[in-house]
Order: C-alpha cells, then structure tokens, then sequence
C-alpha cells in the first residue's frame, strides 16, 4: 500500500470519527433539551407575605396568610396538604392546621370558605393562593413579640413533611388580638400608644388564659415525636 493511500485513509477515519462524536452530543442536547422543557421534576417555591389576618384570645388562634406558590420544573407538584409551624419555639406550641382556603384576606360574613383540598400547582406556573391556620385546640397564646414560622407541605412525589418557606411573623403588629383583622407583616415601628394597647390587650388575654387553664386543666399537648415532617429539605 502506498503512502499516500494510507494519508488517505487516515484522513477518512478521522473525519467519520468526527461526525460521529457530533451526532452523539446533537442526540444527547436533544434528549436532555426535551427533558428539560418537558419531564424535568422542580421545585416549590414561596415567598414572604407583606400581610396576614390574625385572631388571637384565650379561646381561638386563627391566622390567615396569602401565598404565591411557583412551580419551577415541568411537571405539575400535587400539594396533598400544609400547616405553620413554630421551629424555635417549646413543644408545647403546635402546628397550626390548615382549616380552610378562603377567597380573600380580610375575614367578613359574606366571603366563602372551602373546606381543605390537595390542588396542583402546573409545571413553570406561579398562582395566589390564601390560607387559613387555626390551632387544634385552645392553649396556645402568641405574646407580642417577632416569631420564626415555617410553611410545611406535603406533596404527591415526596414522602412526609417539606418545609416550603420560612420566614419572620410580626404578632408585635397586632393591636387588637381579639377581633379578626388585616395586620402588615412589614417590619415597622409601632408608635407608643399603639405599643401600649397591644401590651394592655395581650396581657389581659394572658390572664384569662391562666385563670382559665388553673380552673378546668390545660389539654394534654399532641405528641409529634413520631412525625415524619424532618424527612428532608427538598421538594
């Protein structure tokens, strides 16, 4: 065989050896591109509110809070259920169950509520949604001060309790704990007066509490030992 018609070959060789890497990785960007736009499983994700509605006395704890929910992959998230719940705080301050899905923030007579029921949020699709938190049973009494809460879920793909979104709830901007109002989560100065008359207010909803648990027994707290809500971080 002549040298030239080796050079040739050669020549040849390398050029189908190119081609076929190219073709590989064009197969591959488009798999991965498909997977990415169609089949790729995201995230949950939330956002701080600006604002919540809030009732809290010796007898009811009731918060509100609207939620933006985004869904960051392709695939619809299923969200079975969600509850608030209080990580730095004793044992003795449960989970605020979800307990209804109103349509507004402000509490009224006329609005309509729903009962709790899992929905999907769709692949690459964000929606407002607004929930309503109440505690399982009279006991827990919020003082006015900044709390840490988190936003659990549970959703269809993962097992057990997710947490979705922390962040700080400001009870000090509650002035009037016992009616059922719209209070700004911002984080601003109260002027003294109203300072004082949450103080006066909580602290007589305090007493009632005491005086009322020394007189009929406080309930025995749940036992969340067995709860699986520290299964992990990602949704």
């Amino acid at each position: 065989m002549s040298p030239l018609m080796t050079a040739a070959d050669q020549i040849a060789s390398s050029s189908i050896s190119g081609a076929a890497v190219v073709s590989v990785c064009a197969l591959v960007f488009t798999v991965a591109s498909f997977w990415w736009l169609n089949a790729r499983q995201g995230r949950l994700k939330a956002w701080e509110p600006h604002s919540f509605a809030a009732i809290f006395n010796y007898s009811l704890v009731r918060l509100r809070l609207p939620l933006v929910l985004h869904n960051t992959g392709a695939t619809p998230i299923v969200v079975q259920d969600v509850r608030l719940t209080f990580p730095d705080e004793p044992a003795s301050h449960l989970p605020l169950l979800w307990m209804s899905s109103p349509s507004r923030l402000q509490p009224g007579p006329d609005e309509e509520l729903k009962l709790p029921a899992g929905f999907v949020v769709a692949g690459r699709e964000a929606q407002q949604l607004f929930f309503e938190f109440e505690a399982p049973f009279p006991g827990l009494l919020p003082k006015a001060r900044d709390y840490k809460v988190q936003i659990q879920v549970r959703v269809g793909h993962r097992k057990g309790w997710r947490p979705l979104l922390t962040f700080t709830l400001r009870t000090t901007n509650i002035i009037d704990p016992d009616r059922y109002a719209v209070y700004n989560n911002a984080p601003i100065e109260l002027t003294k007066e109203d300072q004082q008359k949450a103080d006066v207010a909580l602290l007589e909803l305090l007493d009632k509490q005491e005086k009322d648990s020394s007189a009929q027994g406080e309930p025995k707290p749940r036992d969340s030992s067995s709860d699986d809500g520290n299964a992990g971080t990602d949704l």
